[in-house]
């Protein structure tokens, strides 16, 4: 998944999830795939310590994304000085891939305009699973 986003320069990354499948996911494989950088982190430099901070996209339709990023943005800016040009946005599997939760999110384009809206940069995908990529091979599961 290359991009033009320089991540050497990011100290944040805010994974944004499901608010619906995090009714019932705790998040585990998405922290997972962080650490080890792999799946949707796997362009991330793994001799870089990074911050990360995980939240829910508010539910449908997504719109709570912009309130809570603004208030981070405000929030990590008066108290640590960190702007937005050092925060990238990943948008966790759940909401970007067709997977065994559900196909992605209805309102992901909404999302991805909203957070551009913020001037945020941001990322597809957190967890590349190993089924979900044979489902996708087999024609069960849409890219």
């Amino acid at each position: 998944m290359p991009d033009s986003i320089d991540l050497t320069q990011k100290q944040y990354i805010v994974l944004v999830q499901c608010h619906i499948v995090k009714e019932r996911c705790p998040g585990y494989l998405c922290e997972k795939a962080f650490h080890e950088r792999t799946g949707g982190f796997s362009q991330y430099p793994k001799d870089k310590a990074y911050r990360m901070l995980s939240m829910t996209c508010g539910g449908c339709c997504g719109r709570a994304v912009h309130r809570k990023l603004t208030q981070f943005l405000r929030t990590i800016a008066k108290k640590e000085g960190i702007t937005k040009e050092q925060i990238v946005v990943q948008l966790s599997s759940c909401i970007t891939n067709d997977n065994y939760h559900a196909p992605p999110c209805p309102h992901l384009d909404y999302i991805r305009t909203v957070i551009a809206r913020i001037g945020l940069d941001v990322r597809d995908a957190s967890v590349v699973s190993a089924t979900s990529e044979k489902r996708r091979r087999e024609g069960r599961y849409h890219s």
